[in-house]
């Protein structure tokens, strides 16, 4: 596709992230246009992750726990793996044709201009935004794409070479959430349209994925202030109820214990303090258990659930990442062969980094239900 705007030609470029085409249909039209400017469908991160084959073995985990972006990571690694299962199947690293084209055109001198929004911003946008029960859908979707097999067959395989197999991912998610859909696809093309409608030079190749092509064609030709983009740059604060609600339950259980101080039946009191402990301690190390954690750190979630638990300021899995960082600290081999592991679900076992984000996760989970469970509990204790 070839616009002509104010004197300058861009031409815009869809490509299927997984496909040997577009990576050749990409240096082909870099060859033929001879652009000043290339942009592709890339953050600084997500660039970076492309063009540095080792940037697993730089990975500081227990920098990453400090700061609390395990999250992020984990979600980051799931739609990573989504797309590399989809890779696989057709032969061709996801991303390949971004890579190709930000290669070529520094070879040739060109500017290249990185035109996504960042990755973490979209993932916050998007779950600051979502209401409860779409960040359950939302979760669900996500890490549900982890362990789905993927088989698919030669026409959904040719569809795949056509298309854009993240961007399609993010669509069904957008026909389930539309809300979710306007962040992470609509918001991303007014994004990458002002950027490239703003990139330098007379002539403009822009690589994006396929799925965003309609929607960028249709918003380089409008008036995109720069008052839009900062507020799609923006990640909001929390509202005031996200703020208050981690603070109901510990405020729940005090209110508890203190109502049977003033009963005072302190045999009651007792079963209810051992009913908070064991439910919140026994789940969550049975889920540290289920992500085969280290034995000490299986002990740390039982001893730290039910304290993090009244403690909204740190999590269960926070600090049952951090210990399993320390006992059964990732191998430079785990670190080197992350990616490759991430495709299969043994892998995610087998892997140590991996191995800390699913105690994370599975730890965080069983202390969240155990505090469900004890607070019904109690209920009927005291």
């Amino acid at each position: 596709m070839i616009l002509t705007l104010n004197g300058r030609q861009i031409i815009l470029i869809g490509t299927a992230h997984i496909s040997q085409e577009s990576v050749d249909m990409v240096i082909r039209a870099i060859d033929e246009h001879q652009p000043d400017t290339v942009c592709v469908e890339l953050d600084e991160q997500r660039y970076q992750s492309l063009i540095n084959q080792k940037s697993w073995e730089s990975l500081n985990i227990k920098e990453v726990i400090k700061k609390g972006q395990m999250p992020f990571l984990l979600a980051n690694l799931a739609l990573s793996s989504y797309q590399k299962k989809m890779g696989l199947q057709t032969g061709v690293k996801p991303g390949a044709e971004l890579a190709a084209a930000a290669q070529k055109a520094t070879a040739a001198g060109m500017n290249v201009e990185l035109v996504d929004r960042n990755i973490r911003t979209t993932l916050l946008r998007t779950w600051r935004k979502a209401g409860f029960w779409n960040k359950i859908k939302v979760m669900a979707a996500l890490f549900g794409s982890l362990f789905e097999k993927q088989e698919i067959d030669e026409e959904q395989l040719a569809k795949l070479r056509e298309g854009d197999s993240l961007s399609q991912m993010l669509e069904e998610m957008g026909k389930l959430l539309p809300a979710v859909k306007t962040i992470l696809v609509d918001e991303r093309d007014t994004y990458m349209a002002y950027h490239i409608k703003n990139a330098p030079g007379e002539k403009v190749v822009a690589v994006v994925g396929a799925a965003h092509l309609p929607g960028i064609i249709a918003k380089i030709q409008t008036d995109i202030s720069k008052e839009t983009i900062r507020e799609i740059s923006n990640i909001p604060a929390k509202t005031t109820l996200a703020k208050i609600i981690p603070w109901l339950i510990p405020a729940l259980v005090v209110i508890l214990f203190i109502g049977g101080l003033i009963l005072g039946d302190h045999q009651k009191l007792a079963n209810a303090a051992i009913v908070w402990v064991l439910a919140n301690g026994l789940l969550s190390a049975l889920g540290t258990l289920i992500a085969l954690g280290h034995p000490i750190t299986i002990v740390s979630a039982f001893v730290a659930a039910p304290l993090t638990s009244l403690n909204p300021t740190i999590g269960a899995g926070f600090v049952t990442a951090t210990v399993q960082a320390f006992v059964a600290a990732p191998t430079v081999g785990d670190m080197e062969h992350v990616g490759d592991d991430l495709i299969t679900l043994k892998g995610w076992w087998y892997n140590r980094l991996a191995r800390i984000m699913l105690v994370f996760l599975f730890s965080s989970i069983g202390s969240a239900v155990g505090t469900f469970v004890a607070l019904g509990w109690m209920k009927n204790l005291l």
